[in-house]
C-alpha cells in the first residue's frame, strides 16, 4: 500500500464540480483494483483567500497504481476535467502528489 497526498489548488467558483470529480475518483480508481478498500480523506480550505485547496489522502494497493491509472480512460475520464478545474499559484503546479508515510511519534504527556 502507498499513501499519496493529493492536492488540488482548484480555481475559485469550481468548487461544487470539483467536488462531484472527487466523488468519482476514488469509486473508479478501486472498481480498477488500483486503490485500497478505504475511502480517502478529504480536506478542504484556502491557500489564501480566493484560492481554494483540497487535499486527498488516498491510499493506492501499490506504487505502479499511479502510472498504471493513467493508461486507462475510465480514470482520464475522471482526471483530465479535474485538471481544467485547477490552477498553478505562486510558482507551485495545479495539482502535488507526494507519497507519504504514517509514523508515529511518542509525544511527551
Amino acid at each position: 500500500m502507498v499513501t499519496s497526498l493529493c492536492m488540488y489548488r482548484v480555481k475559485a467558483g469550481s468548487e461544487a464540480a470539483f467536488r462531484q470529480l472527487l466523488a468519482r475518483h476514488w469509486p473508479t480508481l478501486r472498481r480498477l483494483g488500483l486503490a485500497g478498500d478505504e475511502a480517502p480523506t478529504v480536506y478542504e480550505g484556502m491557500e489564501k483567500p480566493g484560492a481554494p485547496l483540497f487535499v486527498e489522502v488516498l491510499t493506492w494497493l501499490d506504487a505502479e497504481g499511479p502510472n498504471r491509472a493513467h493508461e486507462l480512460p475510465d480514470v482520464m475520464a475522471v482526471w483530465e476535467p479535474m485538471g481544467k478545474l485547477c490552477e498553478s499559484r505562486e510558482g507551485r503546479p495545479p495539482m502535488e502528489f507526494p507519497h507519504v508515510r504514517r509514523i508515529q511519534i511518542p509525544y511527551d504527556r
